[in-house]
């Protein structure tokens, strides 16, 4: 009778690993080429998967368009020493005469050390009257003190001074050499010499981005391009926020690749073959060189671009796919460029799944193995 139960004991295993490993789901990274394409639109899906070519490469190469308006390139460099509301001048004045309309007895001149400017940008000056000082420098108010004071007194001569007060000063902040408020000075009238003055950026200076806020408006550049195309030099202003931060864009690795994860960018222009790099390459163990996709929502008039359409409203699920075994396959993911938000998922080659199906067969079957041995008392004749 325990050679009958033996007989049966390797059949039964068999079976019952095979079903095991049929009923229970295998581990893997995600879904295989074959039910990626499954879910495409051409077989009812919800998204379009495209191959990529030469014309696909063309109508995705969207870059980010940074720069200045033409309002902030045309602004005139402002005069180093400009006057605000709030200032405090001091004021000399020397008139020609012994007996003069300011000056005291036995003396010619006149200080007034602590002449403030009001809210409305405006000082007083005795026998001169209210005049505009806000916006002025100490040399044009000089003038318009002397203009004034000549029909009264022979021959005045004014002196003008800034002693309290910041003047007009730029806050810089974010990856500079040393963040702060700056003054705007004779040798800093300008973004890239504010800058320099600040100790430059801390980031690397290719994927580096300056904006500047003036009032309520933004507007970044590159910061390489500042020195590349020197209309972008613009004249500061009092008030002007300088922000210097590194690219924020990024995208997702999944699958069988190097390293799963989330990475910003490490250069203005990322393509597929870079981005791969940058992650280590594929997994040499497990990674199916024909299946690299890229996953993106394209913005309707692109994907109408590449998908040869005109009727596509709205934002499209595009899966971009490259096969790195063709022979311009590298040269596609090198043209090919990675955009902010873009996924790449790396399929595992079907060796993978056949080896982890024979491993899963494998160890059921010693378990199934096991159990029979105990059935038959401990032989597994």
């Amino acid at each position: 009778m325990i050679k009958s139960h033996s007989r049966w004991a390797r059949p039964i295993a068999l079976a019952l690993a095979a079903s095991l490993v049929a009923s229970c789901g295998l581990p893997r990274v995600g879904p295989d080429k074959n039910e990626i394409f499954a879910g495409s639109v051409q077989r009812e899906g919800d998204a379009f998967v495209v191959a990529i070519n030469d014309r696909v490469t063309r109508a995705t190469a969207v870059i980010p368009a940074l720069g200045f308006s033409e309002t902030l390139k045309n602004a005139s460099v402002q005069g180093a020493d400009i006057i605000r509301p709030g200032d405090t001048l001091g004021l000399t004045i020397w008139e020609n005469v012994d007996d003069g309309l300011l000056a005291a007895e036995m003396s010619n001149s006149t200080t007034l050390e602590s002449v403030q400017v009001d809210g409305s940008g405006f000082i007083f000056v005795p026998y001169a009257g209210r005049i505009k000082a806000a916006g002025n420098t100490p040399e044009a108010i000089r003038r318009i003190i002397t203009q004034k004071l000549e029909d009264q007194t022979p021959d005045p001569q004014v002196q003008v001074r800034r002693t309290a007060g910041n003047g007009a000063t730029v806050t810089i902040l974010g990856s500079a050499g040393a963040q702060g408020v700056y003054p705007i000075e004779l040798p800093t009238r300008t973004l890239s010499s504010m800058l320099a003055s600040a100790g430059g950026v801390t980031t690397s200076s290719e994927i580096a981005q300056i904006t500047l806020t003036r009032g309520t408006h933004s507007e970044t550049i590159w910061f390489e391009d500042l020195y590349d195309h020197p209309e972008l030099d613009i004249a500061l202003r009092d008030g002007d926020r300088i922000l210097v931060e590194a690219d924020q864009r990024a995208f997702t690795a999944l699958g069988a690749t190097g390293s799963q994860t989330q990475l910003t960018f490490e250069s203005r222009t990322l393509s597929a073959l870079e981005a791969l790099a940058q992650l280590g390459g594929l997994n040499a163990s497990t990674a199916d060189p024909t299946g690299v996709f890229v996953f993106r929502n394209e913005a309707p008039e692109i994907a109408n671009t590449v998908l040869g359409r005109t009727d596509l409203i709205g934002a499209q699920r595009l899966i971009y796919v490259l096969d790195l075994t063709e022979p311009n396959g590298m040269f596609m993911a090198r043209d090919f460029l990675i955009r902010d938000g873009d996924t790449i998922y790396v399929t595992e080659a079907p060796s993978v799944k056949w080896n982890r199906t024979i491993a899963a067969v494998n160890g059921t079957l010693g378990g199934a193995r096991g159990l029979a041995t105990t059935v038959t008392g401990g032989s597994t004749e």
